[in-house]
């Protein structure tokens, strides 16, 4: 049986600790060890800037990468000649030229097209390409010779970087010279033109009259040879079959316009059987922007997930040395009548607050870096505020979770125990 109370005896109350007191005895215990909690907090700003800036450079970057490829899209069409081969007198096969002589004209002329040209593989197998008549080994090897109309160059929006593109005038006379990519020219090489240098494919001289640094619609010209269209035809005859072989156009338009010359370019190259070409669309930019997306998202979240997973580990690691460092005060404070929910609350609430201070500082950083990249590469910082806005509480998340051991244990520490330590 319990002791009767005696009358009279004055009732002792619970102890209580207050909100405002709970967050200074863990502010102080932070502050009492300055350099420790700095060390435990760079785990988890890694981790929630990590996982800031791998979001918001990943929608900034597969954003502009949209926006790039939708451009394209919107003025782009490329038309196949799909003729059936054909045997020539010697047995070699031949896919016929389904695109006249005037292609690109007849194509410029449409509403809604800018330029247009028509290009294919020369059908060489194995050039031997070099500066001289007699090649040296591998001076040209790798390189390709690409048949290309006139109008091809401004249809690709090839960028000249020394002398000039040929025009109607050398194509309408078969003249043999060309334009070269700029790594072609780089392995032949040719860096001037004022002396005129020479290109030769299989023994044939070629004048080389200009250089391109690359181009937008096909970047594969920087290791090409280009040459008119009517000079590959008179030399190495008509493109050959297959789908690498064949000849194609491709049409740059204005935006929007890209459906409607689409329907109408094969009518205008050949009225009497425009079902001789098919229309290739470009990528579609939505699902390369979602593929690289996932790709991005997927691999840079795993290494922001790591660094929480650190961050967590730290804190842990931290608050638990802290019980052990002031299990006197534990102690104490239980003596002094402190239950062990309010010793609990104490580090738990310690180890949130590191968390939560990581989670901003991290936060911030995240959105710092991707505005940084996105000043430097010219985008359009895209963060979207379901990113943003819950990263701190990721960090609080974070926090609490590792100081949940740590706690329980504080909290089981008994009061004479401790004192005797």
């Amino acid at each position: 049986m319990l002791p009767r109370r005696r009358p009279g005896a004055a009732e002792v109350p619970l102890s209580r600790l207050k909100l405002r007191d709970l967050l200074g005895e863990a502010l102080s215990g932070m502050v009492q060890r300055p350099g420790r909690s700095v060390l435990t907090l760079l785990g988890t700003v890694l981790g929630v800037g990590a996982f800031v800036a791998v979001l918001g450079l990943t929608s900034s970057a597969t954003g502009q990468i949209g926006k790039r490829f939708s451009a394209l899209q919107n003025t782009t069409v490329t038309l196949v000649g799909s003729g059936p081969d054909v045997v020539l007198g010697d047995g070699r096969h031949r896919a016929p030229m389904d695109f006249p002589d005037d292609a690109d004209r007849r194509v410029d002329g449409l509403n809604g097209a800018v330029a247009a040209g028509v290009y294919w593989s020369a059908p060489l197998t194995d050039p031997k390409i070099a500066t001289s008549p007699v090649p040296g080994p591998g001076s040209g090897t790798g390189l390709n010779v690409l048949a290309l109309s006139p109008g091809g160059f401004d249809a690709i929006e090839a960028r000249v970087s020394a002398g000039t593109v040929y025009n109607a005038f050398h194509g309408e006379r078969g003249l043999r010279v060309a334009v070269l990519g700029s790594a072609a020219a780089g392995r032949l090489g040719i860096s001037r033109l004022d002396a005129h240098p020479a290109v030769f494919v299989n023994g044939v001289g070629f004048t080389v009259i200009g250089i391109i640094d690359g181009s937008t619609r096909l970047p594969e010209t920087a290791l090409d040879i280009m040459v008119p269209t009517t000079t590959a035809r008179t030399l190495w005859g008509n493109p050959q079959p297959g789908e690498s072989g064949r000849a194609r156009m491709v049409i740059r338009t204005r935006t929007g316009a890209a459906g409607l010359v689409a329907s109408q370019a094969p009518t205008a190259l050949r009225p009497e059987a425009p079902k001789s070409f098919e229309a290739l669309a470009p990528p579609d930019p939505q699902t390369l922007r979602d593929s690289v997306s996932t790709d991005l998202t997927g691999l840079f979240l795993l290494l922001a997930t790591i660094c929480l997973v650190i961050g967590a580990v730290g804190i842990a690691n931290t608050t638990l040395v802290a019980v052990l460092e002031r299990t006197g005060e534990i102690g104490l404070r239980r003596a002094l009548g402190a239950r062990p929910r309010h010793i609990a609350a104490q580090f738990l609430t310690e180890s949130t607050v590191l968390g939560t201070l990581g989670g901003l500082i991290g936060t911030a950083v995240g959105v710092a870096v991707v505005v940084l990249v996105a000043l430097a590469r010219d985008w359009t910082a895209l963060l979207q505020p379901w990113t943003v806005l819950p990263a701190p509480l990721a960090g609080s998340l974070v926090g609490l979770l590792a100081g949940l051991y740590p706690a329980l244990r504080a909290a089981t520490v008994e009061p004479a125990e401790a004192l005797r330590r």
